[in-house]
């Protein structure tokens, strides 16, 4: 018993070594980030940076042009629209297209997705709002759903019991637009803190894409049509304030689309892939163009693309510095178990 005790310790304490080392030497190595703030001009038709890596603020392109405080403002008129109205210097147009400045406020959104965002354990219960109740605030429900093999079932959350009635009717609804039992994917934002409610983007057990919400108690229940060997994998539900467009999604070949509104058109993003699995995508979005920006440990690329048809207007990479420390760990960026892994 003594020499099994020996033994144990011995083990704890290496697990402890190889944890806590690499652990402490990575912190003591690490540097702060040298990758400038990175966004597209439409004014420049170019990206434009802002360098943090010293004591002051540097703000230039990628020609290598310094601009002031106020110049910089300027070349990215719709990402400091604000700023630029407050001024009295908001642009009327932008190379001979009219731009009003609450046109421009519409259009602006942000959009984050992260591995740890997808790498984790699916809840299998979501809530669906009421789209059209009639008032400016939205409501949480006072049930909440889930979808297998036999349908979309409704749960009273007070009782903890099935609402047959409503479960049949939402079930009877899918099956006559041909959604097949049970979802691959459920996307949606399932909060009242927003401005309306789009309910859910699903995909059914055979790949076809839907969306789903509830308007005056009853199904909303749409098939989204795809274009020709396009096999939808992830799905993300944006309800940006234009609401011009309903979500994005990524496809088995790792090939981003958006759905625009009306009409449910699925347009291709004009980008190489993004792997929601590895990488990390944000999109900074506004009236004319969107800057995606996609990390991933060995590098960060920067894509922009015009809002109409999303054709790409450049291109930008950094390389990343991988570190040179092994170790073990058990939590990582990537997702959100807790297990021994090696770094």
């Amino acid at each position: 018993m003594k020499t099994f005790g020996k033994i144990l310790l011995a083990f704890l304490v290496a697990i402890i070594v190889l944890w806590q080392l690499p652990w402490l030497a990575a912190f003591v190595e690490s540097k702060p980030s040298r990758h400038p703030f990175t966004v597209y001009s439409c004014m420049i038709q170019d990206f434009a940076m802002i360098d943090a890596s010293g004591d002051e603020l540097v703000y230039t392109d990628r020609q290598g042009r310094i601009y002031t405080e106020e110049q910089f403002d300027s070349i990215l008129p719709l990402l400091y629209a604000r700023q630029l109205f407050s001024e009295g210097r908001f642009p009327t147009e932008i190379h001979g297209r009219p731009i009003r400045f609450q046109e421009a406020m519409r259009h602006d959104f942000f959009f984050r997705s992260s591995p740890r965002d997808i790498n984790k354990v699916k809840p299998g219960i979501y809530f669906l709002l009421e789209s059209m109740s009639g008032r400016v605030d939205l409501e949480m429900p006072d049930d909440a759903f889930r979808i297998n093999a036999r349908g979309i079932e409704f749960i009273d959350m007070e009782t903890n019991t099935l609402k047959p009635e409503k479960s049949r009717i939402f079930t009877e609804m899918m099956k006559s637009k041909g959604f097949v039992f049970p979802a691959r994917q459920i996307a949606g934002n399932p909060t009242a803190q927003k401005e309306y409610d789009e309910g859910y983007l699903l995909s059914d057990a055979e790949g076809r894409l839907y969306h789903l919400k509830m308007m005056r108690g009853t199904p909303y229940f749409r098939q989204i049509p795809l274009p020709e060997d396009v096999h939808p994998e992830y799905l993300f539900l944006t309800e940006v304030e234009a609401r011009d467009m309903l979500g994005l999604f990524t496809d088995t070949q790792n090939r981003l689309y958006a759905i625009r509104m009306p009409g449910y058109s699925v347009q291709a993003i004009d980008i190489p892939s993004f792997d929601p699995e590895k990488e990390n995508l944000s999109i900074l979005g506004n009236l004319l163009d969107w800057t995606l920006t996609i990390s991933s440990s060995d590098s960060i690329r920067y894509y922009a693309v015009e809002t109409s048809g999303f054709s790409s207007l450049g291109r930008y990479s950094y390389a990343r510095e991988r570190s040179r420390i092994h170790g073990l760990c058990f939590t990582s960026s990537a997702d959100s178990y807790v297990k021994p892994r090696f770094y």
